[in-house]
């Protein structure tokens, strides 16, 4: 039976790009299957009273320049040395989330793989939908059928859902994993997403 390391996703989280490859590269060594759960880290924040460590850490001295250097670290460890932060960050991710939402399997992989590059590496501002349009036909979508997808009611819907359903099982930011009932917060927990699958 294949293994399968559930990844609570949002395009805005600088985290959930720089983890992308570092978790396929992990999930190839251990047999594992990756399952997508778009969720809007937005609203998520407002279901938890969560903040981007950004504006939470503010007051705190010390503490944001030391996730600058946790992160350069994690860059020059995994050789993610094409991140550039996102001149629009922090933008609304809503309508790549509703697309990521109507598609399955092996197509939202695809999806993640056009679209972070693009936003995370080549600055792509993801309110210009003729912008978003050339990256997704490039990537071989039907680009006109995926935005009009972000209008669909049950769409917009299983967004919401999908949401509410993490804030419940204790979701509070991005990038989160499940193995199984298990659940890790942040890109550093990698090595403990291995070990687990690795006793599973």
């Amino acid at each position: 039976m294949t293994r399968t390391i559930e990844l609570i996703f949002d395009f805005v989280s600088p985290n959930a790009y720089l983890v992308w490859r570092p978790l396929h590269e992990l999930a190839a060594r251990q047999g594992a299957q990756i399952r997508i759960t778009p969720t809007f880290l937005g609203g998520m924040h407002k279901l938890t009273g969560n903040a981007p460590p950004f504006i939470r850490d503010a007051e705190v001295k010390g503490k944001n320049a030391y996730a600058a250097l946790e992160m350069q670290r994690f860059i020059a460890r995994h050789g993610l040395s094409a991140f550039r932060m996102n001149p629009k960050f922090p933008f609304n991710s809503v309508n790549l989330l509703r697309m990521l939402v109507s598609l399955q399997d092996d197509d939202q992989i695809r999806f993640i793989d056009a679209m972070t590059p693009a936003i995370w590496e080549k600055g792509l501002d993801v309110s210009d939908a003729a912008a978003v349009t050339a990256v997704l036909t490039e990537a071989g979508f039907d680009a006109e059928t995926l935005h009009a997808r972000t209008q669909d009611a049950v769409i917009k819907q299983s967004l919401i859902e999908n949401t509410e359903r993490a804030v419940e099982r204790g979701v509070f930011g991005i990038p989160t994993f499940f193995v199984g009932p298990e659940m890790f917060f942040g890109k550093e927990r990698l090595g403990q997403v291995e070990e687990m699958l690795e006793n599973s």
